[in-house]
C-alpha cells in the first residue's frame, strides 16, 4: 500500500462507530552483529543528536510527525506521566536525525531488558522519505546498538508501515522470526489520557 491512495476502513468515523481493522505485525531480530554496507553520510548538512530527557511535547511532535501516516497511536494514548517515565528512563535512548537544521526522523532504543536492544520506534517525517536518509540512519542505529554488546537486537513492523520498511530492516540484517495479526482502531487522533 502507498500513502497516497490508501483507504483505511473505519477512518473518519466517530469513536463509537469505528471498525477495528486487521494489522499483521512482523517481528524481526538479530542475534549477532551483521555485516553492513559502509556508512556514508548523505551529501547534505545532517546531524544526529541524542535527545536527552526530551520534553513530552517534543516527543509527541516527533511521534506524530513520523507516525501519523502509518497509524502510530500507542504512544498517543499514554498519559503525559506514563510517557515521561518511558522517555526519561536511563535505559531508553532517543536519537533525532536533522537535515538542514530541521528534524527529519527519530529512533528510540529501549535497553530495559538486560542484554537486549529493542528498536521501539524508527522512522522519517514524510517530507524526508526517498532521499536516502532512512538507509543511512538505520545503518547507524544498528551499528550503535551492537557497540553496546547485546545478545539480541529486535524490531517490529506491520502492514500499515511504509512498504519499504520491512525490506530495509532485512537489508540491514534483521531476520523475521514471528508474525501475528491483531485488530486495531485506525483512528489516527486518540486523545492522550489525563494524568
Amino acid at each position: 500500500m502507498t500513502r497516497r491512495n490508501r483507504t483505511i476502513p473505519g477512518a473518519g468515523r466517530s469513536a463509537a462507530a469505528t471498525t477495528r481493522v486487521p494489522c499483521t505485525i512482523t517481528y524481526l531480530e538479530m542475534m549477532q552483529a551483521p555485516v553492513l554496507p559502509p556508512l556514508h553520510p548523505p551529501n547534505e548538512p545532517i546531524a544526529l543528536l541524542r535527545a536527552e530527557n526530551p520534553s513530552v511535547s517534543f516527543y509527541r511532535y516527533l511521534y506524530d510527525a513520523v507516525g501519523r501516516p502509518w497509524l502510530w497511536t500507542n504512544r498517543k494514548r499514554m498519559s503525559d506521566r506514563e510517557l515521561r517515565e518511558t522517555i526519561e528512563h536511563e535505559l531508553v535512548e532517543i536519537y533525532v536525525l536533522y537535515r538542514t537544521g530541521c528534524p527529519a526522523g527519530y529512533a528510540e532504543l529501549d535497553r530495559r531488558q538486560q542484554g537486549v536492544v529493542h528498536l521501539a520506534y524508527f522512522g522519517l517525517l514524510p517530507e524526508y522519505i526517498g532521499l536516502g536518509l532512512g538507509s543511512y540512519f538505520l545503518n547507524w542505529v544498528v551499528r550503535y546498538s551492537w557497540e553496546q554488546n547485546p545478545t539480541r537486537v529486535w524490531v517490529n513492523t506491520n502492514n500499515f508501515d511504509h512498504p519499504r520498511a520491512l525490506p530495509l530492516y532485512q537489508k540491514m540484517g534483521f531476520v523475521p522470526y514471528s508474525r501475528r495479526t491483531v485488530h486495531i482502531d485506525p483512528n489516527p487522533d486518540p486523545a492522550p489520557r489525563p494524568d
